[in-house]
């Protein structure tokens, strides 16, 4: 089937036609970097993951350009540093390398392309000078500001009237702005402050100029997909919109418009007052990240998402099955299942692709020839899992915690022997002393295996 995306923009679901399927070029917003990524960071990483898998598969992977950024000048890092008193390419180096490690944990590909905001300063301020000079900004006591009422259709993305934004956004009530709704594409800088020579002085970027410079560069003045959370769709993504749309011309930027929706942690928003504020890295010390990975995509990306402990429990269990029926098996493209792609291809429905990976796994233990093989090319080349052995996968650890495998199997070893001498109060002994370890056994035509306990 064509593939069928859900466009913001539009406010509809459309089938999705490339402007050039030798080219197929996506951008989406990626971190701040100045802490560990939290799970609603995440989330967008894991669900335009899966869409590059799907792009990748139908158009071919040298013809898919997947760019994501990296925000490394901002006012949250630039206080981090303060606090820490440390220099912020300290902070940046450090939570760029922790916000890698993490989502590589999450079988995330990396993206093709990772512009940084500070390598694209001279875009920036070339694209400040062209809304000048087209007359949709101004400068004003050394800032530069887009001036809203400039563009006439500005909040079309969000669908918000002027009210309904100025109720929704932080507004800076500042004297130097012509309209309250102006925004910032440039800001002085003091001494302490990182900052670039630019014709306004001594300065830096606002934050929205950075992506619409950054996707310019390497994507072009109009592209097929830019996506990111809904938290972002007003004001980060209006601006970027206007100010692109602006600078290049009507009709310009992105053609579609892709944004997951919010993420909550047993119920509530998550937030450090709440005490349910969960980094990736601390979810990681308790399951892997497929796991992770798969609990995320049991929701569509479009609908909002309550993570629980409880979910993380259930799908490691799923995967520990669907571990067991792949172990040993191989497999290529041709033998993806086409009702799992079917299923990505509308609007990326992960809940009904896992639904069939279910089924597939049921017809697999059953077994019913080619599903291993399709139940492993489903997960591998789309869903991103199976990228353990079975092995490794049921013998996971957090990191810093090495069990003793070698004693484990001289344990199970010794439970084998006591069965066969029919000493089966002994047997037990063993078994419920591997269980008390967090070890589960379990007996099978081919011999024992052993998990950790979830």
């Amino acid at each position: 089937m064509a593939l069928k995306l859900y466009n913001s923009k539009t406010r509809t679901k459309q089938d999705f036609a490339p402007i050039d399927p030798a080219r197929v070029r996506m951008y989406v917003c990626g971190p701040t970097v100045y802490d560990f990524a939290h799970i609603g960071n995440a989330r967008p990483v894991v669900v335009f993951d899966t869409l590059y898998r799907l792009l990748r598969l139908n158009y071919g992977a040298d013809h898919v350009i997947y760019a994501r950024n990296i925000t490394d000048v901002d006012d949250k890092i630039n206080a981090r540093a303060r606090e820490e008193n440390v220099p912020i390419a300290d902070i940046t180096a450090r939570t760029t390398d922790q916000f890698h490690a993490d989502m590589a944990a999450l079988n995330a590909l990396p993206p093709d392309v990772e512009p940084r905001a500070t390598g694209h300063i001279a875009q920036m301020i070339a694209m400040i000078e062209s809304l000048i000079a087209r007359g949709h900004a101004y400068a004003a006591d050394g800032h530069v500001l887009f001036h809203v009422p400039s563009m006439p259709d500005y909040g079309r993305l969000s669908g918000r009237n002027v009210k309904e934004m100025l109720a929704g956004a932080r507004v800076e009530v500042a004297p130097y702005k012509r309209d309250e709704m102006d925004f910032v594409l440039w800001k002085p800088s003091d001494d302490q402050t990182p900052g670039w020579n630019s014709p306004w002085g001594y300065g830096r970027p606002g934050w929205h100029i950075e992506c619409s410079a950054m996707s310019l560069a390497h994507l072009g003045e109009t592209f097929d997909i830019h996506g990111g959370g809904i938290d972002l769709i007003f004001p980060h993504h209006e601006n970027e919109l206007a100010q692109s749309a602006c600078a290049n011309g009507p009709g310009t930027f992105a053609k579609f418009w892709m944004h997951n929706g919010y993420l909550m942690v047993d119920g509530k928003k998550m937030s450090k007052s709440e005490g349910n504020f969960r980094t990736v890295r601390q979810l990681l010390d308790k399951a892997p990240g497929e796991a992770l990975r798969l609990q995320i995509l049991s929701t569509h990306y479009r609908q909002p998402f309550d993570w629980t402990d409880a979910g993380t429990r259930e799908v490691k269990t799923v995967l520990d099955h669907w571990y067991r029926l792949v172990d040993g098996v191989t497999a290529d493209a041709a033998d993806i299942p086409a009702t799992v792609r079917a299923a990505l291809e509308d609007d990326l429905n992960t809940p009904l692709a896992i639904a069939e990976m279910h089924r597939l796994a049921h017809a697999a233990g059953q077994g019913a020839p080619d599903a291993a093989r399709q139940l492993r090319a489903g997960g591998e080349f789309l869903l991103g899992l199976f990228g353990m052995t079975a092995d490794q996968w049921l013998h996971w650890q957090p990191p810093g915690k090495a069990l003793d495998e070698a004693a484990i199997q001289a344990r199970i070893d010794a439970r084998i022997a006591a069965r066969k001498a029919k000493n089966f109060k002994e047997a037990d002994r063993i078994r419920d002393e591997l269980v008390a370890q967090g070890i589960q056994l379990e007996d099978g035509p081919t011999g024992t295996l052993w998990k950790v306990l979830s």
